[in-house]
């Protein structure tokens, strides 16, 4: 490969990186809703995918540099639940538990790309952990600090409570981000696969 076109193709990865995580922040702040039978959190229209999309076209060492990288706007977006915290302790933790840490493993949605043959089934496999692996963050945060911080009006054990509160938003956001991906899949098939860059 020529020095020229390393250089359009580093360009590209950059230009569409900063595109994808625009469109992911467009639709975590603006296409989101409430879900009735949650006890908080709100529900994106697939904020997670265009994340997703990074890893698979560009692998997950970038995938996951993008999501650190969302995952701090997110932060300075959501500042005011981070300076909750009455130490600096629950502030860190916030900030690692509910935003560095649980946004940086979107990044590893590609992760199953090159294991599995049937590049759905990667998908699928790839989205459902990475947000397994973000309830888990989040779980742990409302364990850990939110019911220190306001303990639940339920009088519910804490790891039970967080249990409930983010499974209501995460499970929804879950189907929804594999509904998405399925669906942008087949017409997108050589983005998703990357086809259409010149390696």
């Amino acid at each position: 490969m020529t020095s020229v076109s390393r250089v359009s193709l580093t360009t590209r990865r950059l230009v569409e990186s900063a595109i994808l995580i625009g469109i992911s922040l467009l639709l975590n702040e603006f296409a989101t809703f409430k879900a009735p039978w949650a006890f908080g959190g709100s529900v994106t229209l697939g904020s997670m995918v265009p994340l997703v999309l990074i890893s698979w076209r560009w692998g997950i060492g970038q995938g996951v540099f993008n999501a650190l990288v969302f995952s701090l706007l997110q932060m300075f977006i959501g500042i005011k639940n981070v300076t909750y915290g009455q130490t600096v302790f629950q502030m860190v933790s916030i900030a690692l538990l509910d935003y560095v840490v649980a946004y940086s493993v979107i990044g590893l949605g590609g992760i199953f790309r090159k294991i599995i043959r049937n590049p759905l089934l990667a998908l699928t496999c790839g989205i459902v952990l990475v947000c397994a692996l973000r309830f888990v963050c989040h779980f742990f945060s409302g364990w850990m600090i939110w019911d220190a911080l306001w303990p639940n009006e339920q009088g519910l054990a804490a790891p039970l409570y967080s249990l409930i509160y983010n499974g209501g938003y995460m499970l929804p956001e879950t189907l929804i981000a594999l509904l998405v991906a399925a669906l942008s899949f087949a017409p997108l098939k050589r983005f998703w696969l990357g086809e259409d860059l010149a390696r």
